[in-house]
């Protein structure tokens, strides 16, 4: 009797963490194939999309002229071959060559660029060619998976994934302006990724991939895709960005809800001045670190996007008033951008 109950108590235990341990094998199992599902989708859907850039620049040496060679990744995002990249792959080449995924070469034509966000539109005339959907960079999350895909030391067409790391990061340009809301990835990026896509699972580009830290591991940042369609915009109107400067370095955060509430305000986030340049515009308006710009002209500022979209539509040597919030109150101040210099 006594064995009996001995057997039976030691069996029913084993047989249960037995049958617990092969539901949680299956359930990793199917998070793994369904983070694979979500990768594999996402590369597919805008990999026609993703062109390799090879260009040629003239450099001048002790012995004369030169041609050096230099490559980059950059998409389509019109069907009639409009496509985004770096300023940096592209500034100043003197011949640029685009190869499709499909096996497909083109010379391509600069329609403009822009350093100081590091952004460049480029043209290629070809039948079929497919547009990248564009998504909306200020819906992401911390945490987001997403995939880059590039061209990385010319290997054409590989794929990383990651998560957002972190958002609202600012990176310097070679022009030496400060590039706001940059996102932080840890999907691996290195030289020849620049300008090629940060995507989301859904298969939407929310980013321009532009920099890594090559020190480091896992830090790697790409522009905002609302930045790059906003400039994409500019440059294929005008040729290049003109644009107001007031001399601040900001972030987009979000507003104190009481706040929104107490001032009955239309939007939920603001741009945060993080510091005032000295001799600028708006240190002569009396703006302060710490400041919340939330209007300028009487437009609502939700995000550093909009600060700057307001700015390159205002002619410069204006009076206009920028409204923030400083604590808790709400001021107004008289402003007078400048046009940038960079």
């Amino acid at each position: 009797m006594n064995s009996d109950l001995s057997f039976l108590g030691n069996s029913e235990p084993s047989q249960a963490r037995s049958s617990a341990f092969s539901s949680v094998a299956n359930s990793d199992v199917e998070l793994l194939d369904a983070y694979s599902r979500a990768v594999v989708t996402a590369a597919e859907k805008v990999s026609p999309s993703v062109v390799k850039i090879d260009v040629a620049h003239h450099v001048s040496t002790r012995r004369g002229e030169r041609q050096a060679q230099g490559s980059g990744s950059g998409f389509i995002f019109t069907p009639d071959g409009v496509a985004l990249t770096n300023s940096h792959v592209v500034h100043d080449a003197s011949r640029i060559q685009v190869s499709l995924n499909d096996g497909r070469h083109f010379p391509a034509t600069l329609i403009g660029d822009d350093p100081a966000t590091d952004l460049a539109v480029i043209r290629i005339d070809g039948d079929g060619l497919v547009a990248a959907p564009l998504g909306d960079s200020q819906q992401l999350r911390v945490g987001q998976l997403v995939i880059a895909i590039g061209n990385p030391f010319g290997f054409q067409y590989t794929v990383t994934a990651g998560v957002v790391s972190a958002l609202g990061r600012s990176l310097r340009s070679q022009s030496g302006r400060l590039i706001e809301d940059v996102i932080q990835t840890d999907a691996a990026l290195n030289p020849g990724n620049s300008g090629g896509p940060l995507v989301t699972a859904n298969g939407q580009v929310i980013g321009v991939n532009t920099a890594t830290i090559m020190a480091a591991q896992g830090l790697c940042f790409a522009i905002g895709i609302n930045t790059a369609k906003f400039v994409a915009s500019r440059l294929l109107r005008d040729g290049r960005i003109r644009r107001g400067y007031i001399g601040v370095v900001a972030q987009t955060v979000p507003l104190n809800r009481r706040l929104v509430r107490f001032y009955d305000l239309a939007v939920e986030s603001g741009v945060f001045v993080v510091s005032v340049e000295n001799g600028s515009p708006a240190q002569r308006a009396g703006i302060r670190e710490g400041d919340m710009i939330i209007e300028l002209a009487g437009m609502n500022i939700a995000g550093v996007d909009d600060l700057h979209r307001l700015l390159s539509d205002m002619p410069a040597d204006v009076l206009t008033t920028l409204v923030v919030l400083r604590g808790t109150e709400k001021v107004s101040v008289q402003v007078v951008p400048e046009e940038s210099r960079n």
